[in-house]
């Protein structure tokens, strides 16, 4: 797999979130990312820095169109912990744990993040607080998104070899049938 085709594949999806109008500055974006599956190996075997730098560039592409802040979660050796900016940790109070992601215990996505931001720090849970996320390669990032999760389905299916999966926020719809759900951020997903 080319890290061109990556780079476009990012791209993409970079597009798809920008058209959506699903992203709002401040929130929490999750990405759990499997760089092995996007090599086309199976998710734990031969993680890559390099493809990590391609997904991760993209991301700040993400983070500064939209003003999203970013969590990148660890492999399951670190119980899929987040790597945050210290500022994000502060404002969400996320506590912080003592452990350094590494491509063998954390996994080359989560290792290569840690070193490319600012005042990063590890956090173990979001505590189901992130507003959307994006999953590539089969990690698993249900459990730090928001009730309710609604799935999306962007025309970029896959980032290189690895299966893609999208997910945004909204709020718990309460009131049953008399109340009224309009001008609310359902976008015509009431499901």
């Amino acid at each position: 797999m080319s890290y061109e085709t990556i780079q476009h594949d990012m791209k993409q999806v970079v597009e798809q979130w920008m058209s959506s109008d699903y992203l709002r500055e401040g929130e929490l974006f999750v990405l759990g990312c499997s760089t092995s599956e996007v090599a086309g190996k199976h998710i734990g075997t031969s993680g890559s820095e390099q493809i990590a730098a391609v997904i991760f560039n993209e991301m700040k592409v993400l983070q500064e169109k939209s003003g999203v802040q970013l969590a990148f979660q660890c492999c399951e050796h670190l119980n899929r912990a987040l790597v945050v900016e210290r500022e994000t940790a502060a404002e969400y109070m996320l506590d912080e744990v003592s452990v350094i992601p590494v491509p063998k215990a954390g996994g080359s996505m989560a290792s290569y993040a840690y070193k490319q931001m600012t005042d990063p720090v590890v956090v173990e849970t979001i505590q189901s607080r992130a507003h959307a996320g994006m999953d590539i390669g089969e990690t698993m990032i249900g459990m730090h998104l928001k009730h309710v999760a609604v799935p999306l389905r962007f025309k970029q299916r896959n980032i290189g070899n690895a299966r893609l999966a999208a997910a945004r926020t909204r709020p718990k719809l309460i009131g049953g049938s008399r109340a009224n759900y309009e001008d609310t951020r359902l976008n015509d997903t009431c499901n």
